[in-house]
Parts: structure tokens; sequence; C-alpha cells
């Protein structure tokens, strides 16, 4: 069932009032999990192809490029999989998502006044928080039949080869959703203050996600 706010979202009192949008265990295991991501990318590129081999320098070398790759995905699933089980009930997918992807016109324009009231994620954000869930499933099932060092025999060549079709495959379009959450961060003034502070203006979430807000106004209970 979707909900509208998570565990810790609350109004704080305040001149200007603050709302607190994630908690500190949130935070650091996002970074974790950006980290791991970045980290995954460079090394994951450094043995695509010959010409970003360069990029295993970063790492000591080819050998300690590739003994390191899997390790980071290791870390990767493990501090999403604690972020999914954080955010799955609020990035359910609504009617009113459905508006707001038909009025992206608008906010690509600048025109944001002319958009639907969004929930604590929008349309956007949704997309890529079930987009990196499903890419990152595809990375770490297709890791596991190729890493040798511990699963040489797990699957038969010719699956191997399709697992490593699969791997790249995946890799490309998460590093592309990758990018398309970052650009985002930096378009959307304020969103790296949220996942920094833990907390943004009132008015920053009465512009963006203006139907969060008003459900923490009618939230139950004394905001502490």
């Amino acid at each position: 069932m979707s909900r509208l706010f998570e565990p810790g979202d609350r109004i704080l009192p305040g001149s200007p009032p603050m709302v607190s949008r994630y908690r500190l265990g949130t935070r650091i295991n996002h970074w974790v999990t950006a980290t791991a991501m970045v980290l995954l990318v460079l090394s994951g590129l450094a043995m695509f192809h010959p010409s970003l081999f360069f990029l295993s320098a970063i790492f000591g070398g080819g050998q300690n490029t590739r003994a390191l790759h899997p390790w980071f995905g290791v870390v990767l699933v493990v501090s999403f999989l604690l972020l999914f089980l954080e955010f799955w009930r609020t990035n359910f997918w609504s009617r009113s998502d459905l508006n707001w992807s038909l009025h992206l016109g608008d906010l690509l324009k600048g025109h944001e006044e002319k958009m639907p009231e969004a929930g604590k994620y929008n349309a956007g954000q949704k997309f890529v928080f079930w987009s990196m869930a499903l890419l990152i499933l595809v990375l770490f099932a297709s890791g596991i039949v190729i890493w040798q060092e511990y699963f040489p025999h797990l699957a038969p060549v010719g699956s191997q080869r399709l697992a490593i079709l699969a791997h790249s495959v995946a890799a490309i379009f998460a590093i592309l959703v990758l990018i398309l959450h970052a650009y985002s961060a930096i378009w959307v003034r304020g969103s790296f203050d949220a996942m920094i502070k833990g907390r943004v203006p009132a008015g920053w979430a009465w512009r963006h996600h203006r139907a969060w807000l008003r459900a923490l106004v009618g939230k139950p209970g004394p905001a502490e």
C-alpha cells in the first residue's frame, strides 16, 4: 500500500519553518550507495574497453580493478537494499504520477507552476528508483554468474557469455539513469541540501512536493 510520507518526516517549527525530509542514517546510506555506484562505474569502464583501461590506475592496476569491482557491487546491493526497504512504499506509481508525466514539457520549459502537485517523490524520481532497483538486480544476478573467483562452475560457458552481455547492457542503462539522477539533483536547487542536511525549507517543499507537505500538515500526532 502506498504511503504519503516516511517515518521521521515532520514539520520543524522555526522562522522560516523547515521540513525534515531524510533521517541521518538514510543520508549516510545514500552516500554509501552513491560512492559504490561511482566506483563500480569507474572500475567497470576500465574493464569494458581498452581505451578506458587508464581508469584502472585509480585502483592500482588491472588486477586490483578486477578484484575490487565485484566487491563494490556487493556493497551497492546491500546499501541499495536498505534504501529500497525504506522507500518502496512511497514510490508506488499512482494516477497523479501519470498526470505529472503528461506535464513534463511544462517542467522542461521552466513553467513549474503548471505542474500537478507531487508527493514526496514525483514521477521522475520514481522512475529513477524503480529503474535502479531493476538494473541493480540484473547486475547482481549476472555478476554472480561471471564472478570466476568464487563461482567458476555456476553456469556453463554459453550462459556466462550471455550474463556478460546482460551485465554490460544493464550497466550502460544504469549509468544513464545515474546521470539523469545527478543532473536532476543539480537542476532542482535544494535537492543536495536535502540529502546533506536532511531538511528543506517549507517553501521548497510547497514548490516541489506540495502534496507531501499537505500530508505532513495533516499528519496525526505532535510534530516532534
